[in-house]
């Protein structure tokens, strides 16, 4: 038995140790040389292990583990052999067809094709979208950060985003070690300098439009005048279902996404400017958000928020 050792390569000056992020293969499978095998984060990059050689590999660290630069992470039998792989049944002798123009060949499937490079896998968690959503265009099939912005460019289908929250359930995703150390800068930032706000234009006419056609049957209706500001509200929480890392909020080295939009909607009180909670409001129509606010904003001027 002859067996290879994989050290994990320096990512970089100054990094001294990796977390193991995810393993792409598992304990015993036989890997090829070049396959990605596993990813591993720093403070400063994730980057792709690739196997050094082929054989039947062992896994010496697990998924989250904190490693040195230099150590094992695993054991590769270089002696191993191949499986052998099942001969497809021979299939019954049918008369031969006309020729016909042969086809463009189809590109040969690998142990890449379908799998996203580490930015395009983060941007796949990020938008909620699925690596057989998208179609690879890297090296063997491989999904590249490219690929993911032009499926996101190309629109999706908003109906995701009718049935989600109504609860108070909240879920915990552990960070990776850049996103810790960003997160850390970050709040150094804003900490430590000066802070500005930028602005995003939005060609508001449409809506506009639509408020004055039914402003007024709206209030016949439901009692309660048609604003703005519910508008807003129901595009923040449709937009919250696509992109829940937006209404995320960060505890130790995980980060917490509630199931739910809880929207802070500022009102004038007596007592100067306060920011009273719709809750659940991804479930509320926009009758039921303006009727929200108003009892909100009623609340506040009587002093009782």
């Amino acid at each position: 038995m002859s067996q290879l050792e994989m050290k994990v390569p320096s990512p970089g000056e100054s990094i001294s140790e990796v977390e193991i992020a995810t393993w792409l293969v598992s304990d015993g499978d036989y890997v090829e040389k070049d396959q990605a095998i596993a990813e591993v984060d720093s403070d400063k990059a994730t980057l792709e292990l690739p196997a050094e050689a082929a054989g039947i590999i062992t896994l010496k660290a697990e998924e989250g583990d904190t490693i040195e630069v230099g150590a094992v992470c695993c054991l590769i039998d270089t002696s191993a052999k191949a499986p052998a792989k099942k001969a497809a049944p021979a299939p019954k002798a049918e008369p031969a067809p006309a020729p016909a123009p042969a086809p463009a060949p189809a590109a040969k499937a690998t142990h890449a094709s379908g799998h996203p490079s580490p930015a395009a896998k983060k941007m796949l968690a990020e938008s909620g979208l699925k690596a057989s959503q998208v179609q690879g265009t890297g090296r063997d099939g491989r999904i590249l950060k490219q690929d993911v912005l032009a499926a996101l460019a190309a629109g999706f289908d908003g109906s995701s985003a009718a049935q989600w929250g109504g609860s108070r359930e909240v879920r915990r995703e552990k960070m990776s070690m850049l996103r810790r150390k960003v997160a850390e800068r970050l709040v150094g930032v804003k900490n430590e300098t000066a802070m500005l706000t930028t602005f995003n234009e939005v060609d508001m006419k449409p809506v506009m439009d639509l408020r004055a056609k039914y402003k007024d049957a709206f209030r016949e209706a439901h009692g309660v005048g048609l604003g703005f500001m519910s508008f807003f509200t129901k595009a923040v929480t449709h937009a919250i279902a696509q992109f829940p890392a937006v209404n995320g909020m960060i505890d130790g080295k995980e980060v917490i996404l509630p199931e739910y939009a809880d929207i802070g909607i500022a009102v004038s009180s007596p007592k100067g400017l306060m920011v009273p909670v719709v809750r659940n409001a991804e479930t509320m129509s926009l009758a039921q958000i303006e009727a929200e606010i108003k009892r909100l904003a009623i609340r506040a001027r009587d002093g009782e928020l």
